[in-house]
């Protein structure tokens, strides 16, 4: 029986959760076969029989899992024959960094950029609920926040620089092989290519030639996904 995955989704059954995306990818680096199910904000509550909050979740022959680092932790403990997501006990720990950076350096620049635009890809019933908790979140209207990003490229490519030079020495973020490190960062980069149609990432660049390779892994998973247009 293959894994379900509940995956964030929006009109046009658009996936765009940064953290659904790191497990996919972390579930293709696997090989495991699993299904998608995508839902709505407001159908969260009502899966895996109730009591879920965030995406992703997993049903795996009944074993429900939530919260992506802890999905990826589940996956590489049950599956250990597979291929491995952090090369050991050493790499999981480093994956917690780059976790831990994408969701407090990356994150934010990218939800300046893209807030409104997200929002405007949602269903209709998830418009609302969005706004409230996500204006209350960052301090102002979608609008305000939104506003003047352009200008914010400038502070992407400043918090992108650890990458970029990492990226001068080795190809991917886990060494000679992709890993859930890159995975990681990828779904964070993701969650703006689906929603916005503005350009964040500047040719020319390591992260971007890194970035384009991510997008082919898998049969092109990445990329299957279509750019918001």
């Amino acid at each position: 029986m293959p894994i379900t995955l509940y995956d964030l989704a929006g009109q046009g059954d658009r996936r765009f959760s940064p953290y659904c995306w790191r497990i996919r990818m972390a579930l293709a680096h696997k090989g495991l076969e699993y299904e998608t199910h995508p839902t709505g904000f407001l159908k969260i509550a009502s899966i895996c029989g109730g009591g879920q909050k965030t995406l992703p979740v997993i049903d795996d022959g009944g074993k429900v899992m939530s919260e992506s680092f802890d999905i990826a932790r589940y996956l590489e403990e049950t599956y250990p024959d597979k291929p491995s997501l952090f090369g050991g006990a050493g790499g999981e720990a480093a994956a917690r960094f780059i976790e831990s950076w994408a969701n407090a350096a990356l994150t934010p620049v990218l939800a300046r950029c893209c807030v409104r635009d997200i929002h405007d890809g949602l269903f209709e019933e998830d418009k609302a609920y969005f706004r409230e908790t996500r204006e209350k979140r960052l301090g102002g209207t979608l609008e305000d926040i939104q506003s003047g990003r352009e200008a914010r490229i400038e502070e992407l490519y400043a918090v992108l620089t650890p990458l970029r030079v990492m990226l001068g020495k080795q190809p991917w973020i886990g060494g000679d092989q992709p890993l859930y490190h890159d995975y990681i960062v990828f779904g964070t980069l993701q969650w703006p290519r689906v929603t916005s149609k503005l350009a964040l990432l500047k040719q020319d660049d390591k992260v971007t030639e890194w970035f384009g390779r991510m997008l082919g892994l898998y049969d092109g998973l990445g990329a299957s996904m279509p750019a918001a247009a």
